[in-house]
């Protein structure tokens, strides 16, 4: 090779180099300044969410399909540069569109902060009415809450026997991030209930053992029974009499045929149930029982119409509703009515029962 050509090669050579340095300088002053640099946007707040275990890559591009950041490899390489790609935290982030890549880095290494939602469950209620509480809590969806409470897997997952979860969420105050899990919610209130009603059988070993050999009754129907109780009495007072009454009617030869006559198991048939009987349909659920839902055979959970106790529990009770059929008093009345908003007037015999109507209800 000629000086001269060797002088030509060796000046492209240095010319490339230089070209490429200057654009190596470039690049690496564009990579400096992309952290800092907000992008292109209105303002406009913008949702997403960060699962558990998601990888920095598939975080990047969830950024950038969300409209969050332009550039998913190079917020890619400075997460790398700043060795934070496996510190970001899972969760819920509102963000903007014009945010610097810098901004919504920390934005992820901080977190979503925790909000917890205190809750109280009134006893008494049906399912329909929990879940609709915990939707104004902004806990969880009550549509999705439904759906695991009437899900077959879910109920023999956690030993539950019938077509829904009623009964079994327990009444109590609970505290849940908002939101959380369906199934957590359900989960925990089952525990609840489970621990109770454990505490209970142990407190009331013997009276529970005589009421169950009498009745050859299971825990369920022990539930169904305070559900039932829970709906009727109001004072702690009386829910062991009250519930004495309804098992005199199930098994004595005094009290034929064995029906429990009561109201809100028919409220609770034309309300929760899917399949729900003609009369049921027609019934405007804010208003009062009318003679065609009392005569309504078609509804399972009608006491006046079907012998027994009806299919499932009607209400979460409480614990003072558990307490009251595990030692029902012994007493031998078959009635009651209403003497006040708390107490009631009993009876052994229906003339004498109807007395007491004509004392505390006709005549007024």
């Amino acid at each position: 090779m000629s000086k001269r050509s060797f002088r030509i090669a060796g000046g492209i050579v240095v010319a490339t180099l230089l070209v490429l340095g200057a654009a190596g300088y470039y690049a690496y002053g564009i990579a400096m300044a992309y952290p800092n640099e907000a992008r292109k946007g209105t303002g406009q707040e913008i949702t997403v969410e960060i699962e558990r275990g998601m990888s920095f890559p598939r975080i990047a591009n969830r950024l950038a399909e969300a409209g969050v950041i332009d550039r998913p490899t190079w917020f890619r390489f400075y997460g790398m540069r700043r060795g934070v790609t496996t510190k970001v935290r899972s969760g819920k982030y509102v963000l903007s569109d014009d945010m610097t890549p810098k901004e919504v880095v920390d934005k992820l290494l901080e977190g979503v902060k925790e909000v917890t939602a205190r809750i109280t469950i009134q006893e008494g209620l049906n399912m329909l009415e929990v879940f609709a509480l915990y939707e104004e809590a902004g806990i969880a969806d009550a549509q999705v809450l439904e759906g695991l409470a009437r899900d077959v897997e879910f109920l023999q997952e956690h030993g539950i026997e019938g077509e829904t979860i009623d009964g079994y969420l327990f009444p109590d105050t609970y505290h849940f991030q908002v939101p959380s899990s369906p199934k957590l919610v359900l989960k925990t209130m089952v525990k609840q209930h489970r621990v109770v009603w454990d505490r209970l059988r142990r407190a009331n070993d013997k009276s529970f053992a005589k009421v169950r050999d009498k009745l050859k009754w299971s825990d369920r129907e022990f539930l169904i029974m305070a559900s039932i109780v829970e709906k009727e009495a109001v004072s702690a007072e009386e829910r062991p009499r009250i519930a004495q009454v309804f098992m005199n009617r199930l098994t004595s030869p005094k009290f034929v045929p064995h029906r429990l006559d009561t109201d809100p198991t028919i409220r609770y048939g034309c309300m929760v149930p899917t399949n729900k009987s003609a009369a049921c349909k027609e019934w405007d659920k804010t208003d009062r029982l009318h003679r065609k839902q009392l005569d309504d055979a078609d509804n399972p959970y009608n006491t006046y119409q079907h012998e027994g106790l009806p299919p499932g529990p009607i209400c979460s009770p409480g614990a003072s509703a558990l307490k009251a059929v595990m030692t029902p008093d012994g007493s031998g009345y078959f009635f009651f009515v209403a003497m006040d908003a708390r107490t009631h007037a009993f009876a052994k015999t229906r003339a004498e029962h109807e007395r007491n109507v004509d004392k505390y209800i006709r005549n007024r």
